[in-house]
C-alpha cells in the first residue's frame, strides 16, 4: 500500500503548503513559473518540507520532460546515459537529483556542461548547507532556494486535508483527533510533514484494527495513541550535518553567557540525538581555557575529570556528568584574556615571522656564543624588555 504521505503529495502549486516566502506572488520563483523561464536551482531544507513535491510541481508547471534521480542510489555515469538518450524538445528537461550533496566533487564535477550549456535544467535537493556540500561551480550556475520546516498552521492543514480527503487520505472514515492530541503530533513532527502524515497514518490504522476502535462509530485519536505511534521524536540533526554545528554551537554560546538552562537544553539535544559523549567533553576541556581561563583556573580540572568520567562510563549514565560540569562552567566567571592574548601573539607571529630573539634570552651553551652576548644581562626578576624589538613593549594580556 502507498504511504498515506505519498498519497497526499499536491497535484498542483495551488494545492502546495507551506514555503510562501519563494512562491508567494511577486517572489523569483513563482515569476519564472508563471512566465516559463526556468532555470536550475538547488533546494535546500530540512526532512519532510516539501522539496520532491516541489520539484515535481515545478517540472508539471513548466511542461518539462521530468528525470527524477537519487544520489544514494543513482550514479553519475547512469544519470548521463538516460539523458544522452533523449530527443529533445521545446524545452531541456529537468532533472531532479535528490540529497546531491551525496555526490562527491567529481560527480557534481559532471554535471556542469551538461547545465552550461541548457541541455539540462538541474535541481537538487539537499539538507545539507549547499556552501559546504555542493561546489562553488555549481553554486554559481544555480540559485539557492532555502525551504523552511512547515509552520504549525500548516502542519494542521495537512492533518485537515488528509482526514478529510476520501480519495488519499481518511476522509470515508469518521476519523476525530483530540486538541491536545493534534498538538502532541504537530510538536512531535518537528516541523516534518511526511513524519506528521506516517505517525498519522499509523495511529488511525492502528485503531481501525483495534477492538476498541469505535466510539460512537468514530475513532478518536488520543494523545496517549499518538505518543505511541510516534514513538521516538527523531530530532533534525545530522552529526556531520549543519544542525550539527548549529547546536554545538548554541551550546558553547550558551555557556559562555552563563545561562545555566540554555546551556542544558542543548545539552539534551545533543544527548537525546545521540552525540557522541566525548565529543561533547572535549569542547567543555576547550571551554574551560577559552572562555573561563584565569577567572576559575580550577575550571579546566573540572572539565578534564568530566571528560575522564565520559570515557570510563560511557552512556547513559555519563550524561549525568557533562550536566554537571555544563552547570559548573555555565555559572563560573569568565575571562578570555589568556586566549585572547595567545591570539593576538598568533597574529604578531604571522604578520612579523621569526624576529630575532633578544640576545638576553638566547641560550649559551658554548664560551663562543657567551663571547657573543647570548645570555648577557638576562633577569628573572620582572624584565619588561624580554620580546624582540620590534615588539617591545607590546602588551597581550
Amino acid at each position: 500500500m502507498i504511504p498515506l504521505a505519498d498519497r497526499m503529495r499536491p497535484n498542483s502549486l495551488l494545492e502546495y503548503i507551506g514555503q510562501k516566502h519563494i512562491l508567494g506572488d511577486g517572489k523569483l520563483l513563482r515569476k519564472a513559473l508563471d512566465q516559463k523561464k526556468l532555470f536550475s536551482m538547488i533546494l535546500w531544507g530540512p526532512p519532510g518540507v516539501g522539496k520532491t513535491t516541489l520539484a515535481r510541481l515545478i517540472a508539471r508547471e513548466s511542461g518539462c520532460e521530468f528525470l527524477e534521480f537519487s544520489a544514494v542510489s543513482t550514479g553519475i555515469a547512469e544519470i548521463k546515459k538516460v539523458i544522452a538518450g533523449l530527443s529533445g524538445g521545446l524545452f531541456s528537461p529537468i532533472v531532479f537529483v535528490d540529497e546531491i550533496h551525496r555526490f562527491n566533487k567529481a560527480q557534481q564535477d559532471a554535471f556542469l556542461p551538461l547545465v552550461e550549456s541548457g541541455k539540462i535544467i538541474l535541481i537538487g535537493a539537499t539538507t545539507e548547507n549547499p556552501s559546504f556540500e555542493i561546489i562553488a561551480p555549481l553554486l554559481s550556475r544555480a540559485r539557492v532556494f532555502v525551504l523552511q520546516q512547515l509552520s504549525t498552521n500548516e502542519l494542521k492543514e495537512v492533518v485537515t486535508r488528509a482526514l478529510k480527503d476520501k480519495i488519499s487520505g481518511f476522509g470515508n472514515y469518521d476519523v476525530l483527533i483530540n486538541d491536545d492530541a493534534l498538538d502532541f503530533l504537530i510538536e512531535g513532527s518537528s516541523g516534518d510533514g511526511r513524519r506528521l502524515l506516517n505517525s498519522l497514518e499509523i495511529a488511525v490504522m492502528v485503531e481501525m484494527e483495534s477492538d476498541t476502535a469505535y466510539e460512537n462509530n468514530k475513532i478518536v485519536l488520543t494523545k496517549e495513541k499518538i505518543e505511541e505511534a510516534l514513538q521516538y521524536r527523531a530530532l533534525g540533526y545530522d552529526k556531520g550535518g549543519e544542525e550539527h554545528y548549529n547546536t554545538i554551537s548554541a551550546f558553547i554560546k550558551s555557556m559562555r553567557a552563563s545561562n545555566i538552562d540554555a546551556s542544558l537544553y542543548y545539552l539534551a539535544r545533543m544527548v537525546e540525538a545521540g552525540e557522541d559523549a566525548l565529543f561533547v567533553a572535549r569542547r567543555m576541556v576547550i571551554f574551560a581555557s577559552e572562555d573561563v581561563g584565569m577567572a576559575q583556573s580550577t575550571a579546566l580540572v573540572v572539565a578534564n575529570e568530566v571528560f575522564r568520567a565520559c570515557e570510563v562510563i560511557g552512556y547513559p549514565e555519563c550524561a549525568i556528568n557533562l550536566a554537571h560540569g555544563v552547570v559548573y562552567l555555565a555559572s563560573a566567571p569568565k575571562d578570555r584574556r589568556a586566549n585572547d592574548g595567545f591570539r593576538a601573539a598568533q597574529e604578531d607571529v604571522r604578520m612579523f615571522g621569526n624576529l630575532p630573539i633578544p640576545f638576553k634570552l638566547r641560550n649559551a651553551p658554548t664560551k663562543l656564543m657567551k663571547n657573543e652576548g647570548y645570555g648577557k644581562d638576562y633577569s628573572m626578576y620582572g624584565d619588561p624588555d624580554l620580546l624582540p624589538e620590534k615588539l617591545k613593549r607590546k602588551k597581550y594580556f
